[in-house]
This record gives structure tokens, C-alpha cells and sequence, in this order.
């Protein structure tokens, strides 16, 4: 039962980590122009907005530091990115190329649901309280 429970830790703190880092390339792109894309014309957008929460969240993931707050942000993100941009073209997300913005949602309501892990920051300010 010890080995279950160090392996959802294990696997728990990765999807953190990985979701944040494949995540906040994204914002890169919107913010930097790197990695093949333009910039962002206006911060004050919803490109632009989108590309704040996305580099800052993905990096706040990666540290797992306000791990829940920048879930449950950036989950409700992904909703209104797959509604607004894939979600009016058809029901399916395989025909509507939605499928990661659908995807990021769920992974990022469930790492609201389970916190950052015992290796974040967050996990680092728990156990020295």
C-alpha cells in the first residue's frame, strides 16, 4: 500500500511538472514571438491574456507554488480557449482539433483538485508549518 501511494506522489508531482512545462511554451510564443510565432500585437487582448496565464501558470506549475489557484485558473482558460475557438466548428474534438485544449482542462481541474504535491513549493511551505 506504501509503494501505491509514493507512485501517485511520484506520478502526481510529474504531471505538474510536464503540464506546466508544455504549457508555458505557449505563452512564450504569445508573448516573446519565440518558437516560431509572432508576438502578440496588445498585451491588454485576449491572445494577450491568455498568453500571461500561460507562461506565469505554466511556470508556477512547474515550482508548484499556488498550485490550486493557478489550476483552477488556467483550467477555466482552457474551457473558454476550446469553446471559443474549437467548440463552434463541430461537436467531436477530434473533428474541431480541440482535443488539447480539452485535454489541459481536465488535467488542470485535477491538479486543483489534488495540489501541488509533496515536491512543490507548495509541499515545501505545508510540511514547515
Amino acid at each position: 500500500m506504501a509503494d501505491s501511494r509514493k507512485l501517485q506522489e511520484f506520478t502526481g508531482n510529474l504531471l505538474r511538472i510536464m503540464a506546466g512545462f508544455l504549457l508555458a511554451p505557449h505563452g512564450a510564443q504569445k508573448l516573446f514571438g519565440v518558437l516560431g510565432k509572432e508576438p502578440v500585437e496588445s498585451i491588454v487582448s485576449l491572445s494577450g491574456l491568455a498568453g500571461v496565464l500561460e507562461f506565469f501558470g505554466g511556470i508556477a506549475l512547474i515550482l508548484g507554488i499556488f498550485t490550486r489557484q493557478a489550476a483552477f485558473v488556467l483550467s477555466g482558460l482552457m474551457a473558454a480557449a476550446y469553446w471559443m475557438a474549437h467548440g463552434t466548428q463541430a461537436f467531436w474534438p477530434i473533428l474541431n482539433r480541440g482535443e488539447l485544449a480539452a485535454l489541459y482542462c481536465f488535467v488542470f481541474l485535477f491538479l486543483f483538485a489534488h495540489g501541488g504535491g509533496g515536491f512543490s513549493i507548495d509541499g515545501w511551505l505545508r510540511s514547515r508549518r
